[in-house]
């Protein structure tokens, strides 16, 4: 008589189930991820901003209006993969995320914007530093510069 070989149908049923907690556990962690690489994008096209915010600030003494008198393009014509636009506000700096385009931002922050706000410390220094928050962006999927002790 021949020895039976292979694995059973429980052997099997364990394995599969095995690997369907795995995926329940990674799947969100996944998702979170990709969220947040996506809102990272409004950050790195907001430093360019400051930078011509704060010179605009330092030379005149009063935040910039608009993205013009910043020296920006247009808000339509700063975007990313996941941005729609940035845009320049008395100083503030806001990047809107969009689900439209080649690249979909996740519908956890579509149509939602991130805002990046200067004060001026020690002008005779030349010293601006930046706040970022979001009443819209989770916590959790913030960059961590921007998280407060919310959530």
């Amino acid at each position: 008589m021949k020895k039976m070989q292979g694995f059973t149908l429980i052997e099997l049923m364990i394995v599969v189930a095995i690997i369907a907690i795995l995926a329940a556990i990674a799947l969100p962690a996944y998702q979170d991820y990709t969220i947040r690489s996506q809102v990272s994008e409004g950050s790195v096209l907001a430093d360019g901003a400051k930078t011509a915010v704060a010179e605009y600030y330092v030379n005149k003494g009063v935040w910039p209006t608009d993205n013009t008198m910043a020296g920006l393009a247009t808000p339509a014509s700063i975007k990313g993969k996941f941005v729609s636009g940035l845009t320049v506000a008395t100083g503030k700096i806001t990047t809107v995320y969009s689900a439209t385009g080649t690249f979909r931002a996740n519908k956890a922050i579509d149509t939602k914007s991130l805002i990046f706000s200067p004060t001026a410390t020690g002008v005779s220094a030349g010293s601006i530093s930046w706040t970022c928050s979001s009443a819209t962006i989770l916590q959790k999927h913030l960059p961590l510069i921007c998280r407060t002790n919310e959530n």
